[in-house]
Order: C-alpha cells, then sequence, then structure tokens
C-alpha cells in the first residue's frame, strides 16, 4: 500500500523547482491573491456559510494543493460550481452538513488516487464539459440577484425561484444603491479585461465601490459584516454523523465535481505553458487533502479554480510557490484586515460574481460546439438546462447518457450488411450457365462495422429477409468488434436460416472475436457441420460441393444418377 501512496506524494523536484525563480512565482502569487480575494469573498457568502468560509477555504486548501497537487501552476480554492453544490447543503444541514460532505469527498478523491482514476476523466465529451460550464455560470449568476438588488434573499432551493422573488420584492422597493454598486462592479471588470487584462479591476472595483459606500454613507449597501480576525482551530465538532446516509450522494457530486474541474484546470494550465504537465492522479490526491482539511478550520469544499489559475500562468508563474503565496498573501488578509474586509458591500460582491460568470461564457467555444454536429449541440444544451433546472450530479449523468446514446447510435449506423458479388472470389474456371446457376443459389454478404448491441437487432432483421436461396455466406473478415449480443444474434439468424433449409458459411473470423462466438455457441453451431472456412474461396468451394450433393448443380451424385436414368 505504501507505493502507490508513495508516489503521490510531493517530491525533491517540487523544492528543487521552487529555488529556480522565485521572484517570478512570489510576484505572480500576489497577483493571484489579488484576483482572489473578492471570489473567496463572493463564493463565501454565496455558500451561505458567510464570507469566512470562502477566506479560510482559500487559505487553506490552497496550501495544501499546492504542495500535493499535480500541477506545478494550479491555484486552488472556493469555486462557484463547487457553491451551486452547497448551497442545498448548508440550507438543509448547516456547518455540520458542509463538514461531513468535505471529509467524505477527500476520503473519495484520495480513493481514486490511488485507484489511478486520473486518466479516465479524459473520457468525459467536450460538449458535456461546456455544457455544465454554461449551466454553472447561468446559477452562478441567478445567486446573485438577490444581493444585487439589494433584497433579502427568499427561502428554496432552486435558484429560478428565489431570483424571480428578488425581482419582485425589488418592483415593490427597489434599492437603486445595491443594483447600481453591482452593475457599476461588473462593468468595471468587463470593460476593465478587455482594456488591461494584466490589471486585477476586481479589487479595484471592489476597493472603489466600499470607499463610496464609506464615504457616502450609504445605508442601503449592506456590508458583509464582522470577520474573525484568523483562522479556527481545526475542528470535528460540528460533524454530522446522524445524516451520514442523506449526505453520501451529494459527497459524491463534490468529489466528482471537484475531479472533474480540477482536472480540466490543469489541462488548461498545460496548454498555457510550454514544458508542463501534470499528474492526474496526483492532483486527484492533493484535491483530496485540501478536501479533508477545509471544512475542520470552517472551510467549504474546494477545488482548483481555472480563471485563477489562468491569471497565475499568464503573470509568469514557474512553480508551486505563487500558489503558495497567494495562500499566504491570503492568510495575512485574514489575519490584519478582517475589520477592512468586513465593510466591502454584499452588492460589490455580487458584482465581482456576476461578470465571473459571463467570463465563464466561451462564446467560441459554444459556437464551435453548435456548428459540430446536432448530436453536439444537443448534448450541450441538455446538459447545460439540467444543470440550472437540477443539479450538477444529474446534469453530469444526463449530459453523459445523452453523449453515450447517440455516440452508440453514429457507431451503430456505420455497421453494414451488403450483399456482394461472389463471382471475382470463385475459384477455378467456370461456364457462363454454371457461373448463373451459382448466383442463383448462392448469396454472399459482407459485415462491415461493429457488431454490438446497438446494431445487432436491425443486422437480423435484414439477414432474415434474405431471398429464396440455397447458401449464405457471411464474410466476416471486416467485422471490427463483437458482443454477446451480436454474437447471439448471429446464432438466433443461422438456426433461423437453417430451418428455412438455408444453409450458412462463415469466412474470415477474427481470432479475436472467436471467444465471444464461442462462449454463445454460435461457433459450435457452424463447425459441427463443416460451415466455418478461412477464406471466402474456400466458403464459395464449399458451398458449390453442397449443391453439387443436392443436385443443384451438374457434377453431384443427384445428377448422374439422373443422366443414367
Amino acid at each position: 500500500m505504501w507505493g502507490p501512496i508513495r508516489l503521490l506524494l510531493p517530491t525533491r523536484g517540487d523544492l528543487t523547482a521552487m529555488a529556480r525563480d522565485p521572484r517570478r512565482d512570489l510576484l505572480a502569487g500576489l497577483t493571484v491573491a489579488i484576483v482572489a480575494l473578492p471570489l473567496a469573498l463572493g463564493f463565501g457568502v454565496s455558500s451561505g456559510l458567510g464570507a469566512e468560509a470562502g477566506l479560510a477555504t482559500a487559505v487553506v486548501a490552497g496550501a495544501l494543493a499546492a504542495v500535493f497537487g499535480g500541477s506545478n501552476l494550479q491555484v486552488s480554492g472556493p469555486t462557484g460550481a463547487m457553491t451551486v453544490v452547497l448551497v442545498p447543503i448548508v440550507a438543509q444541514y448547516g456547518p455540520g452538513g458542509v463538514l461531513t460532505v468535505g471529509l467524505i469527498a477527500g476520503v473519495l478523491l484520495i480513493a481514486l488516487a490511488l485507484l489511478r482514476a486520473g486518466r479516465y476523466m479524459r473520457y468525459v465529451p467536450a460538449p458535456v464539459v461546456e455544457g455544465f460550464t454554461l449551466g454553472i455560470a447561468c446559477v452562478i449568476a441567478l445567486q446573485q440577484i438577490p444581493s444585487a438588488l439589494g433584497v433579502a434573499e427568499a427561502d428554496g432551493e432552486r435558484v429560478l425561484t428565489v431570483a424571480w422573488h428578488a425581482v419582485r420584492a425589488f418592483t415593490t422597493t427597489p434599492n437603486w444603491t445595491a443594483l447600481a454598486l453591482a452593475v457599476g462592479v461588473a462593468a468595471a471588470m468587463l470593460a476593465g479585461a478587455r482594456w488591461r487584462p494584466g490589471v486585477p479591476f476586481s479589487i479595484i472595483a471592489v476597493i472603489t465601490a466600499t470607499v463610496v459606500a464609506q464615504l457616502f454613507h450609504l445605508d442601503d449597501a449592506a456590508p458583509i459584516g464582522d470577520l474573525p480576525a484568523g483562522l479556527p482551530a481545526p475542528s470535528l465538532a460540528f460533524l454530522d454523523v446522524g445524516a451520514l446516509s442523506s449526505l453520501l450522494a451529494p459527497a459524491v457530486a463534490v468529489a466528482a465535481l471537484a475531479a472533474l474541474e480540477s482536472l480540466l484546470s490543469a489541462t488548461v494550465a498545460d496548454g498555457m505553458t510550454v514544458g508542463q504537465r501534470h499528474d492526474p492522479d496526483r492532483e486527484l490526491f492533493g484535491q483530496g487533502v485540501a478536501n479533508l482539511a477545509a471544512p475542520l478550520f470552517g472551510g467549504v469544499p474546494a477545488t482548483a479554480a481555472i480563471a485563477r489559475t489562468a491569471v497565475n500562468v499568464r503573470t509568469g508563474a514557474r512553480s508551486r510557490l505563487a500558489a503558495l503565496t497567494h495562500a499566504a498573501v491570503l492568510a495575512v488578509i485574514v489575519f490584519a484586515a478582517a475589520p477592512l474586509v468586513s465593510k466591502i458591500p454584499l452588492a460589490a460582491l455580487a458584482g465581482v460574481l456576476l461578470a465571473t460568470a459571463i467570463r465563464m461564457v466561451e462564446v467560441g467555444s459554444l459556437r464551435v460546439m453548435a456548428k459540430a454536429t446536432r448530436s453536439d449541440a444537443l448534448t450541450l444544451v441538455l446538459t447545460a438546462v439540467a444543470t440550472v433546472l437540477l443539479d450538477l450530479v444529474y446534469a453530469v449523468i444526463l449530459g453523459l447518457l445523452v453523449a453515450g446514446a447517440l455516440a452508440l447510435r453514429a457507431v451503430a449506423k456505420q455497421a453494414r450488411l451488403d450483399q456482394v458479388d461472389l463471382l471475382p472470389d470463385l475459384p477455378g474456371e467456370h461456364s457462363e450457365e454454371e457461373r448463373r446457376l451459382l448466383a442463383e443459389h448462392i448469396v454472399a454478404y459482407r459485415i462491415d462495422g461493429p457488431m454490438f448491441f446497438a446494431a445487432a437487432h436491425r443486422f437480423l432483421l435484414e439477414l432474415s429477409e434474405v431471398a429464396d436461396v440455397h447458401v449464405v455466406i457471411l464474410r466476416m473478415s471486416r467485422v471490427t468488434t463483437i458482443d454477446a449480443t451480436g454474437a447471439l444474434v448471429l446464432k438466433d439468424a443461422v438456426e433461423k436460416l437453417n430451418r428455412r433449409g438455408i444453409v450458412v458459411l462463415t469466412s474470415g473470423v477474427r481470432d479475436t472475436q472467436r471467444q465471444v462466438l464461442d462462449s454463445t455457441g454460435t461457433l459450435e453451431l457452424l463447425r459441427s457441420e463443416g460451415r466455418e472456412f478461412r477464406t471466402t474461396p474456400e466458403a464459395i468451394a464449399a458451398a458449390r460441393r453442397h449443391l453439387e450433393d443436392t443436385g443443384l448443380l451438374p457434377g453431384g451424385p443427384q445428377s448422374t444418377r439422373e443422366t443414367v436414368t
């Protein structure tokens, strides 16, 4: 057991990389911390546990994931996608539910790492990822509407319902101050990102909004509220043991989301650099450790953050020191600047998250998916709608099921049963009359592509409609794969044709397909009467001998007796 764990632990090479260019890493970490501060506060508030939970997550999870994770450039902390999962958990179970879910999710992630499951995340189709991201962006934006409009958040688990009640409350008693702050911060971030992408306009906009609210005594701009100066001591006091069974499904959702988003973020970071490659299993291990620890300090489950990771790469990060610096700077803020942070208006944080949600949507990628195929477009739309209307687990499952079903449909369409001319493979010299007689009594079919459950029944239908002939030759050298369903359907088709008095011969069965054909008794059915052949000419020669023996072709015993008579 120690061997697999040792492969997932930090190495001496990590320390060597951190010592190569510490100045660049320290500067990159400081920049990321400035960008991450309002996001950590905002996601903490959105989760329902308060801004302090977001900061605790950014510090604890950010540091541990940097040390134990599988990417040199990854930055972890609270994210919008995770917040979406946590809102109903916080509403129903409170801090105890979050702690329990985080611990279970951490254990699951570590188990996935030990099972080397990281490599399988690459099989998630791109339309599912894009639809999932679009849906999350919509949910994050809807979650911010109450704070952006300055109204009390209504009870309810569905973001559409909560947003609708907030809009109705705003129309009754409008809070223009909160709306102006939220729109102003969002507009500053979006415009600034186009004008000067390297400048952290989020922190500038939040500071400006806070100063304006304090100078003009804007009572309608509700602040975050008091923050504790420092991180709480690790504690299991809130662990909700009684709800373990009901919290297992949400914990699986948290673990799956942490794995998916973290590995996707690490892949994006690799693509932005030259020579950087992440270890997916070690990344899962690092996220598992981070999610075990963060809830103990009052935080929420965490994952790698694509936006913060991208900022880290763009500002010149070279090693894990940058992500560690980001966590250290946020820790200093927690201990030294809590009173100042507590004065930030909630509406300003809502503006930060609204802008973040808008920037999550990659219009170019959506356009590519929509134009690729109708199947890709359908998968994307269904995943996005399910994310908004249901929840993230059902959305991903639905997306994978739809993508899988459409892929199977496309593959099944590649399977073909074509009647082919047997004359080119006919051995020996033959007269025109004999060729005509052979063509009347023997028909050859070539099976192309996969013969599995999605295509097998269509194959049986086509083969059962064979015209009134005496011999059918199935050429199977181009069958790419065959499963148990395909083998059973083939056996059924042979038996049905035999009952009609039609002899079935096969040629070109691949060695890799013999096991499944043997296990279902299909080959035994053919071997018992010597009807399986290596090549098509051999099968045609056997078919001709059969026709001669039955007197349907000249040269057999029956035709000789008729001649003597």
